[in-house]
């Protein structure tokens, strides 16, 4: 039988998938950080209790043996965390390692995820992005990936708790600039949902005013393009239609469409390349 990861809610019971209800119910056992918090979770679902296994960060590599047992004697083993998908910043990652190596099927019941929904609030890019969840606390871990972060062009999606919020976006500040966009996420889908937006060094000033509580998702704009990129990409995608017989004006005008340029800059591209092209 599976191993079956199953998203649950971020704040919102009502978010709870009827999906993710059958495969509570049907599970001979439950994979979980908070027999607690999963109780609840089952009751407002209304699946009957099964066998609760404890499998948080301290927990998982004991638990991973005695999962593997189950899926052996054929049980089916629901794995979920106190909120959002297994494995994403939270337990599961290893669990589904093992299982996998092992020979079982591992399916996956899709569910609410913070960092997506932060992403898709923020109204920053979201055709390429990168999740970072957790920074490392100290050290030359941090500062390399400070860097990284910093040099990255995609919308980054950082998690962080909030009495570390204040440092945080202070070293960002510091490795992106005081200029780079961020928007601030905390609460999601709860009654006191909160998504603030502006630059860092504003970010600095509003954290400093307030205590946040819950946990935050940053998203974080991507590094600009280096200096001549965008030129770069004008030059060729001109090229390329007016290779492909489009005019110059035709080209231009498909050409500022599809990468947000002035038309009259793509339009001397095109009249330019025309020129300079060989008599055939």
């Amino acid at each position: 039988m599976p191993l079956v990861l199953v998203g649950t809610p971020i704040g919102n019971l009502g978010d709870l998938a009827p999906r993710a209800v059958e495969a509570l119910a049907a599970a001979d056992a439950i994979c979980c950080e908070d027999t607690r918090r999963t109780g609840r979770l089952l009751q407002h679902a209304g699946v009957e209790r099964r066998p609760l296994v404890v499998v948080n960060d301290h927990t998982e590599v004991r638990a991973i043996a005695g999962v593997l047992e189950r899926l052996a004697r054929g049980e089916r083993v629901a794995v979920v965390t106190d909120a959002g998908m297994p494995g994403i910043s939270d337990p599961g990652e290893r669990l589904v390692r093992a299982a996998v190596r092992a020979g079982h099927v591992v399916e996956v019941v899709p569910g609410p995820s913070a960092a997506v929904t932060a992403l898709v609030a923020s109204g920053l890019p979201t055709g390429r992005y990168a999740f970072e969840g957790f920074l490392p606390r100290k050290g030359s871990g941090r500062t390399a990936r400070l860097v990284g972060v910093a040099a990255d062009q995609r919308t980054t999606v950082l998690y962080e708790a909030p009495h570390r919020l204040a440092r945080t976006l202070a070293d960002l500040t510091t490795a992106c600039g005081p200029d780079r966009q961020v928007a601030i996420s905390r609460e999601l889908t709860k009654l006191h949902e909160e998504v603030w937006r502006g630059s860092l060094e504003a970010a600095c000033v509003w954290v400093a005013e307030r205590e946040p509580r819950g946990e935050v998702v940053l998203v974080l704009e991507g590094a600009p393009e280096p200096a001549g990129a965008e030129d770069e990409h004008v030059e060729a995608a001109v090229r390329a239609r007016l290779d492909a017989g489009e005019s110059p004006r035709d080209s231009a005008a498909a050409v500022a469409a599809a990468l947000g340029v002035p038309k009259r800059h793509a339009y001397a591209v095109a009249v330019r390349q025309r020129r300079e092209r060989p008599e055939s």
